[in-house]
């Protein structure tokens, strides 16, 4: 397969388990994270997905299109190891929704932050809060859910927080 091939259906994964989730959680109270602003892509689908809710998005630097960078309030910039475990005292209101973009292209460092992660992302996140990811997450209290027809097992994944 080539890499154009491989982006291709990397990111179609990407939209078809925002949108599952985004319709997973219509309904429900709730913020909705992006860790990984990256070109902004991602925010901007979900900000259209979902107009109404507060977005908080991480990175370590901004770098996005200028008309995909969200206000200062919810641009939070750092390393993801020191913002959020402290990103709670930003929100209005815990997460229903986690979009974990946060793959480097070193799988092992990749997996380590994932690692990482798990330890501080559960607790900005609300009862029944669907996380869509590019890496998996070995997280106790959340249970892996089934991707939407036409994802390759293991090119995206989808948990609930329980």
């Amino acid at each position: 397969m080539s890499r154009l091939e491989s982006f291709i259906r990397r990111v179609s994964a990407q939209r078809d388990c925002l949108n599952h989730a985004a319709a997973i959680v219509k309904g429900n109270p709730g913020s909705v994270l992006e860790l990984g602003l990256g070109n902004g892509r991602t925010f901007d689908h979900l900000r259209s997905l979902m107009p109404e809710r507060d977005i908080y998005v991480f990175d370590r630097h901004v770098k996005a299109h200028p008309d995909c960078i969200p206000d200062e309030e919810h641009m939070i910039v750092g390393d993801f190891l020191e913002t959020v475990p402290t990103a709670l005292d930003k929100m209005t209101e815990r997460a229903v929704l986690a979009h974990c973009d946060i793959g480097s292209g070193d799988k092992a460092a990749s997996v380590a932050l994932a690692t990482a992660l798990g330890d501080s992302l559960p607790k900005l996140l609300a009862h029944g809060a669907i996380i869509v990811s590019d890496q998996p997450f070995e997280v106790n209290s959340w249970q892996s859910c089934p991707l939407p027809e036409g994802v390759a097992e293991g090119r995206y994944h989808i948990y609930r927080q329980m």
